[in-house]
Parts: structure tokens; sequence; C-alpha cells
């Protein structure tokens, strides 16, 4: 059986606490202010780091959509049934939340004349 390791506990307390000062201790995409977690905007799998530039506050429902897990309260729609709709849906989600975390933190910076780049 496979585990899952929980690398939530690598990103440095210090650097937790700023992520969520930075993101007055809410959600980026929603403004909620419960079950706050912090999300990777380029993965550790994909060369992403444990800086405050690639990381961003999220609350649970965004961060489990950002991974591409429908969610079926936040939708309309019926929840995907087929292999290929799951498959749809998924790539949707994680590209749409993608580029809101990207354009969140972007404009963060931005605002202070600072230039963004996630792999800092």
């Amino acid at each position: 059986m496979k585990t899952k390791r929980n690398l939530s506990a690598s990103i440095p307390n210090e650097t937790r606490k700023a992520v969520y000062a930075r993101d007055g201790y809410r959600c980026a995409l929603c403004d909620d202010t419960h079950g706050l977690q912090i999300h990777h905007i380029v993965h550790r799998s994909c060369g992403g780091n444990d800086t405050p530039c690639n990381l961003i506050t999220l609350c649970w429902r965004c961060h489990a959509e950002a991974h591409g897990t429908w969610v079926a309260e936040r939708h309309a729609v019926r929840p995907p049934h087929t292999a290929e709709e799951r498959y749809a849906a998924y790539r949707m989600l994680q590209d749409e939340y993608e580029q809101l975390c990207v354009e969140y933190v972007s404009d963060y910076y931005a605002e202070r004349g600072e230039e963004w780049w996630p792999y800092k």
C-alpha cells in the first residue's frame, strides 16, 4: 500500500506565518477565513520551492480544486462520471486555479514594485 508523505511540515513556521499574513489570513481566491492551507504555486515535483514567492494561502475547498479535486457544492453542474469527463474536469480545474494563483501572487509583488518569479 502506497502511503502519502505529509510535506506541509517542511515549510518553516516563519514562512507559513509570513504567507498567511501577506494574504490577510484569508483564502487568496474566495476570501474564506476557515480551513486555511498553504499551496505551492509551482509544485515541488516541478521544481517549486518553499519561499513565499511560490506559496499562497487557500481554503481547503480552493486547495482541493487547485489540485483538480471536484468539490460538488461549488459547481452548478453534475460531477463528472466517465473517465474522460473526470480527466477533463481535473485538467480544467488545475489550469484555472493555477492561473488564478499566479495572477494573485504576481499582482501582490507588482504592486510593491518587485519582480515575481516562483523559482527564486
